[in-house]
């Protein structure tokens, strides 16, 4: 049995991650952190309850062999950071991450004498990893693309980090292609350059996760889209992380590295 921590779990990820690890039999929900904790308890599967603290120290008290995070792009490092230094194996969802920051938890998972490994991944839903490989391979065809990602009004960052790693898988699978130019009547209509790319963002309640990259060449587009209409759409790619993440030693990034 594999004991979860849930980080941001009063959130709308973090709730759906509770009862993910609640529902699993090889899973078991043992804490759960939230700044936002004001004595709120998480019913357990034997029927016991787990209270939501709102400090990091809870997952050492409760023994936890992997935390989950789902908080902030403003609090996300920190979190991976205190997983490490308390040798906890932590898989990271929060999006916000950047390159740097990146490079430096593999180094701090170095110093800290590879006791802890470390997941992180822009995406979980496995449809949203699929569309990204279709879309590197399209893009060697097609010299003309952009990327439209959807979200809630509730994201806090933009563009989302499913668009900014479909750049860059893309902008690595051909060779540069700059997006055509046109004249801003209003600054920013033509959106953000990623790796060359134009990404747009869309944030409008009603809305989960959405992105799609549309393919232009003469005569012809291609538009290939992924669609997550509820949040259990991520669970089972959360679920693999927390199960394989020991089989991974040291920084892992993408779902990806996890599909068979």
């Amino acid at each position: 049995m594999i004991r979860v921590g849930v980080v941001g779990a009063l959130g709308r990820m973090g709730s759906a991650v509770c009862r993910a690890v609640v529902a699993d039999p090889e899973t078991a929900l043992v804490a759960a952190v939230d700044v936002r904790a004001a004595n709120e308890w998480i019913t357990t599967s034997d029927g016991s309850k787990v209270q939501v603290d709102a400090e990091m120290d809870v997952l050492t008290q409760a023994e936890v062999d992997v935390a989950v995070d789902f908080t902030h792009p403003s609090a996300v490092l920190e979190n991976a950071r205190w997983c490490v230094q308390h040798a906890i194996d932590v898989v990271v969802g929060t999006t916000g991450l950047s390159d740097r920051d990146v490079d430096e938890l593999r180094r701090l998972i170095d110093a800290e004498g590879n006791e802890s490994n470390v997941f992180v991944a822009p995406n979980f839903a496995t449809g949203a990893v699929l569309m990204m490989r279709f879309a590197a391979e399209a893009a060697r065809h097609f010299p003309s693309i952009e990327i439209v990602e959807l979200h809630h009004d509730g994201k806090a960052d933009a563009p989302s980090g499913t668009a900014l790693a479909t750049a860059r898988v893309i902008a690595e699978s051909r060779p540069g292609a700059p997006a055509p130019q046109s004249a801003e009547v209003v600054p920013g209509a033509r959106g953000g350059d990623v790796e060359g790319i134009r990404v747009h963002s869309v944030r409008l309640p009603g809305l989960v996760a959405h992105q799609e990259v549309i393919l232009g060449s003469p005569g012809q587009t291609l538009t290939i889209r992924h669609d997550s209409t509820d949040r259990e759409s991520f669970m089972p790619g959360v679920l693999l992380a927390v199960k394989k993440i020991k089989d991974h030693p040291g920084l892992t990034v993408g779902l990806e590295a996890l599909l068979d």
